[in-house]
């Protein structure tokens, strides 16, 4: 299959939005124990003046820029600020182990480094000051102490706000002058089979999951996304391209107050890992125990009834997914069976979808679905997520293919899988000798598409074991 990559980059798509939607918010976050709310008509601004000062200090096209930092909004500004000048970051967080963060500075050859508080750069000051870096940049000057000459704060290089026509005008060019093909992040892998690997992702790469993906998920500009996962992962990093492409707004949270925040902020779409929905799960269920174990034995109730007549109403509209040829006559009594059960358990179920939904309210009362990804969602967790009444998108990645390769969007209703490729994308599973097996046999599993990435930085060999000749893209 042949797939013509996007035409479009990053930067094009973020200021379309700016264009389209300079008065909506575009950003919520929490600093300083005040909240603000920006615009995108403020973030673009913010993104220029940093850009600005980026250029200014020597950054441009081809730049390698290592961003030390967790999610927080001056990571979004960072990151478009290096995308519109056609630098390349090279993401971590903040918790990076020492070792781990020596080997990706110099393998990825970054000759600027951007650190989230100067509590991190006197942390790593001794390997700051054994490489040749030409600046390094500190975020939030959090203790307030005396930093060495070539680390400067984000407050010192942004101290003059101006702008000027002419500083709008280099923006845009250098912006507008992006090709898709262009490399915009080069992400590394944990390394925990090896040596972490740089994973060069494009323009198009990302573009591919970040123009198709939205139509399987109704994303409206409309929707409020609120933000847990670390930003420097692909999959919440292309969540919050998609999330901006779109004109929603983006509501930062943490780990800490994310439970708080779904009612705070009432978003209507999050992204989240399997372990984020297993601790919901808990707390939900502990503070029901904790507050009478008699309401908690009566939650446990309504789920088993509504899990069980969704279920029973899945096998009768044939919405589960099957492995293996089955009987007609087989299909047909468990189908009918399914159906006299589902009958039975239609007005239990009305009563407790009534009930469960004073649930929902703990996720902010408009929570219209949870995309989950990073790993495999638990049977039990699938159900019972299903059963109070929120839609889960269930999908299958990795950084390799910026991430989206398959998904249970809105439009699939086998219930219990990962769903089908998305657009453009071929999935198959091939033996030792890359030749397709027959179904029902183990074997690698291979994807084509415009968002496979363009390789791994200074790695021949992974290169060569990564890519299938006869089977990528032209």
């Amino acid at each position: 299959m042949t797939a013509s990559p996007s035409k479009l980059t990053l930067f094009d798509a973020f200021l379309f939005t700016y264009k389209k939607h300079k008065t909506r918010p575009a950003c919520i976050y929490r600093a300083g124990g005040e909240e603000f709310t920006v615009t995108y008509e403020k973030l673009f601004a913010d993104v220029l003046l940093l850009a600005k000062a980026f250029r200014d200090h020597g950054m441009g096209k081809g730049s390698k820029v290592f961003l030390l930092s967790d999610n927080r909004y001056a990571w979004m500004v960072t990151d478009l600020a290096l995308i519109s000048l056609g630098a390349v970051s090279v993401p971590r967080g903040s918790d990076t182990p020492a070792q781990e963060l020596e080997y990706i500075l110099d393998h990825s050859e970054c000759s600027w480094l951007i650190l989230e508080t100067s509590s991190l750069a006197a942390q790593h000051a001794d390997r700051i000051a054994q490489r040749r870096l030409h600046n390094v940049f500190v975020i939030d000057d959090d203790q307030k102490q005396f930093l060495p000459g070539n680390v400067l704060t984000y407050s010192q290089i942004l101290a003059d706000r101006s702008i000027t026509p002419e500083d709008v005008r280099t923006v845009l060019t250098q912006g507008r002058a992006l090709q898709p093909d262009d490399v915009v992040t080069i992400i590394y892998t944990s390394g925990t089979t090896g040596l972490p690997k740089g994973v060069m992702l494009t323009h198009a790469n990302i573009m591919h999951n970040v123009q198709h993906l939205p139509p399987l998920i109704a994303v409206t500009n409309q929707d409020r996304w609120l933000s847990i996962l670390p930003s420097w992962h692909i999959f919440e990093r292309t969540a919050e391209y998609i999330a901006l492409a779109f004109g929603c707004c983006l509501v930062y949270s943490s780990v800490r107050t994310f439970a708080a925040d779904l009612t705070r902020y009432r978003p209507t779409v999050v992204a989240t890992v399997p372990r984020v929905s297993e601790a919901l799960y808990t707390k939900v269920n502990a503070t029901l125990k904790k507050d009478s174990p008699h309401k908690a034995k009566l939650f446990a109730k309504l789920v088993g009834i509504a899990a069980s007549f969704r279920r029973n109403r899945r096998i009768l509209c044939k919405q589960l997914p099957r492995f293996y040829k089955q009987n007609p006559f087989l299909d047909l009594g468990q189908r009918t069976w399914a159906g006299i059960k589902a009958g039975l358990l239609a007005l239990p179920y009305l009563v407790a979808r009534k009930k469960l939904s004073l649930v929902q309210e703990k996720f902010g009362g408009r929570l219209r679905l949870a995309i989950s990804g990073g790993g495999s969602l638990p049977a039990y967790l699938d159900e019972w997520i299903d059963a109070v009444g929120i839609r889960i998108v269930n999908a299958y990645g990795m950084t390799e293919c910026s991430p989206g390769i398959a998904g249970r969007g809105l439009d699939c209703h086998i219930f219990g899988t990962i769903g089908p490729p998305f657009p453009l994308t071929l999935i198959r599973i091939a033996d030792e000798y890359d030749q397709e097996v027959p179904l029902g046999q183990e074997g690698e599993i291979q994807i084509k598409g415009p968002q496979v990435f363009a390789g791994y930085f200074k790695n021949p060999e992974a290169n060569v074991q990564a890519f299938t000749p006869g089977w990528i893209l032209p």
